[in-house]
Order: structure tokens, then C-alpha cells, then sequence
């Protein structure tokens, strides 16, 4: 019998919190039945298995990344706005690494909790309405998201990876990186008639 009060968001939670511990890659149910104190089999009567919760933690996550984007780039335009979204997105990366690799690993999530859930459809709608600010409009929007995905990505990546071994200081080339994203989106390339779709 699941111990009272226990909720399938209780237990999102809790094994957000452990993927944060330890690696996402690393939570198990069984780790997590110890942790609420539980036997294995009460997990299951809230989320159906190990890939379900860990669908559960990627909604969980995208959600809260896109409020503290939103916090970090409300009434802000430009350069301003993006060095507010990159920040936002590296700093919860750095707070929630199990939760932030949720968002960033494939997994197959519950169609009906992902129609449910506002936080990845709000991130689309943030760093689209951030790009029009810098004039862009289709496809060249899609392009300008996919590279700011893989150059936040890749940095908050190597970074925890340790990948960073040079004496200047990350920080540093972060700065750096934001100033080059802002110059590119200023001078976007046209989109033409030679590019393939």
C-alpha cells in the first residue's frame, strides 16, 4: 500500500531531487522507494515506470527553466534579452544537472501529461518572441533557435563535463559567446533562393 500523502507529484519530485544528486542516468525506483520511504511496488500505483517518471522530471523541469527565462527576460529587448535568457538557462542548468538532463535527453513522455504541461510550449513561444526582436522571421527563426539551443547547450555541457581546462576563465568566454550570438542575430544572413529547405 503507497504511504499517505504520496502523489505522483510527490514522487516527481523526489526523484528530480535525486537526479540532481546523482545523475539522472542513475536514478532507479528502487533508490527512490528508499528514499520516501516506501516499498518499490507503491511508486507504481503514480507513475508507471522508470521512463515515465523520467518523462514526468523533464516536464517538471522544462516548466520551471521557462518560468525563471520568463522571469529573467520580462521587459527586456535585444542583447539585454538574450543575455537574461542564456543566463537564466546556464544558471538553472548549473542548479538542476539531473533535472536540465531531462530536458535535454530523448525520452518518450506520456502524450497526455505533455498536452498538459505549459513549460516546453512556453520555451518555444520565449525564444521565438526573443528572436523577432531581432527582426528574424521564418525559417530563418528556426535556425537562429537551433543555434542558440546548441550553443547553450554545448557550454553548460562541456562546462560540467569538466571540459574547460584552459586558465581563462569560463565566465569569460561565456560573456564573450553572448556578445558574438547578439552581433550574428543583428546581422543575420539572408535566407536565399540558393539554400536548401
Amino acid at each position: 500500500m503507497a504511504r499517505a500523502g504520496l502523489t505522483a507529484e510527490r514522487v516527481t519530485v523526489a526523484g528530480a531531487e535525486l537526479a540532481d544528486e546523482v545523475g539522472l542516468d542513475r536514478v532507479t525506483m528502487a533508490q527512490l522507494a528508499r528514499r520516501l520511504g516506501v516499498k518499490d511496488a507503491s511508486l507504481y500505483a503514480h507513475v508507471r515506470n522508470l521512463e515515465d517518471l523520467r518523462g514526468r522530471i523533464a516536464l517538471l523541469a522544462a516548466d520551471e527553466k521557462t518560468i525563471r527565462i520568463a522571469e529573467a527576460t520580462a521587459g527586456r529587448a535585444g542583447k539585454d534579452a538574450l543575455v537574461a535568457f542564456a543566463n537564466a538557462w546556464r544558471e538553472y542548468a548549473h542548479r538542476h544537472p539531473g533535472r536540465y538532463a531531462a530536458t535535454q535527453t530523448p525520452i518518450e513522455i506520456d502524450p497526455v501529461l505533455a498536452a498538459q504541461a505549459p513549460g516546453p510550449r512556453r520555451a518555444v513561444e520565449l525564444t521565438y518572441g526573443m528572436l523577432r526582436g531581432y527582426g528574424l522571421a521564418e525559417p530563418d527563426l528556426t535556425d537562429a533557435v537551433r543555434l542558440l539551443r546548441s550553443t547553450f547547450h554545448g557550454f553548460v555541457a562541456l562546462e560540467a563535463a569538466g571540459g574547460f581546462a584552459h586558465a581563462r576563465a569560463p565566465q569569460s568566454s561565456w560573456l564573450r559567446a553572448l556578445d558574438a550570438l547578439h552581433t550574428l542575430l543583428e546581422h543575420w544572413p539572408p535566407y536565399g533562393e540558393g539554400d536548401s529547405a
